[in-house]
């Protein structure tokens, strides 16, 4: 850590889950900015492991950022992850981490985000830092007009309900200084769960040389929120006094739907796309679950032969959904609360901002870069 004055009026920033999708692209954010003295990476997945990309490998060897290993669902290894050692307190400390794999038990999930959030939160509380920015969800109540952060909670996917438990524990802590972040469907460069499945279908259908088929209809409302947008809001909101134990909704201006994004993804790939409807996805819904696994057996095995066809040996993406997502609900946010203290710099997803995430991973040799040609 640099000695000058200006870095010691600098806040220390403690990154949890911070090789993950957000967690990576707010180090970068953070350090190409100078806005820390300081900065530490808690992740159980280490950095060279991790997939990322040039970039942000330049970025996490930076002299400001430490990387340390930490199962923070572990309450010993919480504590020494938090713990600031011997130089300056954390001034910022932000929870990227989560389960978020899809597919997973009720258990899992619970330990996964509420055992390890309430470890998180405890120790914050304990240590009085001045902020804990948590990361929620979007997913809080399905509706197709867009919900305020009071709207009643109805989360419809595991994630979502165990997201809510967190809120609520959080604000039961009279010691914590918390601010809360719903986000949209966050997409960008690093996105692996998120958005990029419905890129890789893209791929898959043009590979195929078949119309991709969706469920439902077009107006699904799917609203979304570029990653550096979160980046650019996880420090306005972390370091705002106002922001302090409030609740803020994180959504770009674009009201996507799934018949948006749709778009954006057929005029990429050059392919035709339809819906099965309502009717006939009304039936599906009564047997999600083998509707969920034989689209998924479809998608992987037409993933698999492109994978051997254009020699990706390792690739970690896979264009996979689970159930709750095959659902017919909606995620439509109201973000007129945080556009009180900013501006979002991407108003709407582009087909240039989703190439540039299939781009970046094609140039790691992840995805088959004559697919985008």
């Amino acid at each position: 850590m640099s000695d000058t004055t200006g870095d010691n009026l600098k806040p220390r920033v403690l990154i949890l889950g911070g090789c993950g999708f957000i967690g990576r692209n707010l180090v970068d954010y953070l350090i190409r900015n100078d806005l820390v003295s300081g900065l530490r990476v808690v992740d159980k997945t280490p950095p060279q492991l991790a997939f990322l990309n040039p970039t942000h490998s330049k970025t996490f060897e930076d002299p400001r950022v430490e990387y340390k290993s930490a199962n923070l669902i572990n309450q010993t290894s919480c504590a020494s992850a938090l713990d600031p050692g011997d130089d300056a307190p954390w001034g910022l400390v932000v929870n990227c981490a989560s389960e978020t794999r899809g597919g997973q038990t009720e258990a899992v999930y619970a330990e996964g985000i509420v055992t390890l959030s309430l470890n998180v939160a405890k120790h914050c509380a304990r240590m009085k830092v001045p902020r804990l920015v948590e990361i929620s969800s979007g997913q809080m109540c399905s509706n197709d007009k867009p919900q305020k952060e009071d709207c009643s909670i109805d989360p419809w996917t595991i994630e979502g309900r165990m997201k809510s438990k967190v809120e609520q524990e959080l604000k039961n802590m009279e010691d914590l200084n918390y601010t809360i972040i719903r986000p949209a469907i966050v997409y960008g460069i690093g996105d692996r769960r998120s958005l990029t499945p419905r890129l890789l279908y893209g791929g898959i259908y043009k590979h195929l040389g078949e119309t991709m088929k969706l469920l439902w209809t077009g107006d699904l409302k799917m609203n979304t929120v570029h990653v550096r947008d979160v980046c650019r809001a996880i420090w306005t909101l972390g370091t705002s006094p106002q922001a302090n134990k409030q609740i803020y909704n994180l959504v770009d201006e674009g009201n996507s739907t799934q018949g948006t994004l749709a778009e954006l993804v057929s005029d990429i790939f050059k392919i035709n796309h339809d819906y099965y409807g309502t009717a006939i996805s009304t039936l599906a819904k009564n047997d999600i679950a083998s509707v969920a696994e034989e689209a998924n057996d479809k998608h992987l095995t037409a993933w698999a032969d492109i994978c051997r066809k254009y020699s990706l040996q390792h690739t970690p993406l896979e264009p996979s959904a689970g159930v709750e997502l095959l659902l017919n609900k909606q995620l439509c946010l109201d973000g007129t609360k945080l556009r009180a203290l900013m501006q979002l710099d991407v108003p709407k997803p582009t087909a240039e901002l989703f190439r540039e995430v299939l781009e970046d991973y094609a140039s790691m040799q992840l995805f088959p870069k004559e697919l985008l040609l």
